[in-house]
């Protein structure tokens, strides 16, 4: 793709402002989507030697309030820099209207450090690894996690990142209007099961960082050892219960035998592994105690379909911002809300 046909930036502009933040490159830069986010625009950025940066947008077209919000991201990722998270070192951030230098994007732009190493985002990444080598990137995922749930939130400055409300109700209110301004058909045991969630919600007894979409497809990991060295993905990060954080990540990683996983079951293959397993290692990470957990995790199930649901909405709405892996499918939705329902029943939620 050249520079004039890319698709949501102005690569002059771009230029422009990659050279006021006093960055050093090498000849001309070039844009290219890449990644399968289905959510805010990603794009790698390279110079004509070895220069490579990573640029996010908003999606295009209409957002909803509140969603892919760039600059609040870019807040969070320069906080976490000096801690123990893995993430990417933050360039730059541009906010339309803020100061008086030229125009660069009628939308926010977060300019970040490119991190070497696997991203495991098709089945033919996962495919290709050993046992072994899927093994240290799954233990991996919820000792991240373990990290992130113990930042120091008044060190950092995010003590103020969010409200300090009870989180279950803060998630129920939010997704649940999220599914009602972006559902595309009536769908009956989503509703069903949203009720049950608001009257079964479990007392919260801490509050921490939550990433919010902590997932295999969302951290860049070492192609040696298999440890994360990046997690990724921040729009949706809050203050709140850490184990929403675990449940998200289960909601995420089918078993064999599931059909949660749409075109990506990675989890299923061997090596990865299981549930169970993945939340006992957090659980001895932390010293938390799992009661609640399966409640976090047909939440989960019931979050990311209703994420889903907006991707498939944005994706018809404006076909642009329709990523490389597709988009989500009825059937796919309705499959991850009949397994949050198997969860909750199990749970006698």
């Amino acid at each position: 793709m050249t520079n004039a046909q890319v698709v949501g930036l102005d690569p002059h502009a771009v230029t422009e402002w990659f050279d006021s933040l006093g960055l050093q490159r090498q000849g001309r830069l070039s844009f290219e989507r890449v990644g399968l986010g289905q959510s805010n625009l990603v794009f790698l950025v390279q110079d004509e030697g070895r220069g490579r940066w990573v640029l996010r947008r908003p999606p295009l077209g209409h957002l909803l309030a509140s969603a892919h919000d760039v600059a609040r991201e870019g807040r969070i990722l320069s906080a976490l820099q000096d801690t123990a998270v893995p993430t990417p070192r933050v360039h730059g951030l541009y906010t339309p209207g803020a100061g008086s230098g030229p125009a660069v994007s009628e939308v926010p732009l977060l300019l970040m450090e490119f991190v070497d190493g696997r991203v495991v985002d098709r089945m033919s990444v996962a495919e290709a690894l050993t046992p072994e080598q899927r093994r240290a990137i799954g233990v991996s995922l919820p000792r991240t996690l373990a990290t992130i749930h113990a930042v120091d939130l008044d060190a950092t400055g995010l003590a103020d990142l969010a409200s300090h409300k009870p989180y279950a109700a803060r998630q129920l209110k939010r997704w649940g209007g999220q599914w009602e301004q972006s559902r595309t058909r009536e769908l009956p045991e989503l509703d069903d099961l949203t009720a049950r969630l608001a009257a079964a919600v479990p007392e919260q007894h801490e509050l921490t960082l939550v990433h919010g979409d902590f997932h295999l497809r969302n951290v860049i990991a070492a192609a040696d050892t298999g440890e994360v060295v990046a997690a990724l993905d921040w729009e949706l990060c809050t203050l709140g219960e850490p184990l929403a954080d675990v449940g998200t990540l289960l909601a995420y990683w089918p078993e064999p035998g599931e059909d949660t996983g749409g075109d990506f079951p990675a989890s299923a293959l061997p090596g990865f592994p299981s549930r169970a397993e993945i939340a006992e290692i957090y659980l001895a990470e932390t010293g938390r105690d799992a009661a609640a957990l399966a409640y976090w995790h047909a939440l989960g199930l019931w979050k990311v379909a209703i994420i889903a649901e907006g991707v498939m909405r944005r994706a018809r709405d404006e076909p642009q911002n329709a990523a490389a892996s597709g988009t989500p499918t009825v059937a796919r939705i309705d499959q991850l809300v009949a397994k949050a329902r198997e969860v909750a029943d199990h749970a006698g939620i």
